[in-house]
């Protein structure tokens, strides 16, 4: 899997935050610093409706 982590995320030591990787249907989020403790997985739309709650501007500024 191609995991992503967000350009909001400082990139220092301490900075740890949640990954992403789109794998076919499903979207799956896990914690950085804890990789091997598992992912959740999500249909697309339920991702996206996530964002469009948690993100001013909806799922297309979230992509950053």
């Amino acid at each position: 899997m191609n995991w992503r982590k967000s350009s909001y995320s400082g990139g220092g030591v301490n900075d740890d935050c949640v990954e992403v990787a789109f794998i076919g249907k499903a979207v799956a989020a896990r914690d950085s610093k804890a990789p091997t403790a598992g992912a959740l997985e999500v249909p697309p739309a339920a991702w996206s409706a996530f964002l469009s709650t948690v993100t001013p501007g909806g799922p297309a500024t979230a992509a950053r």
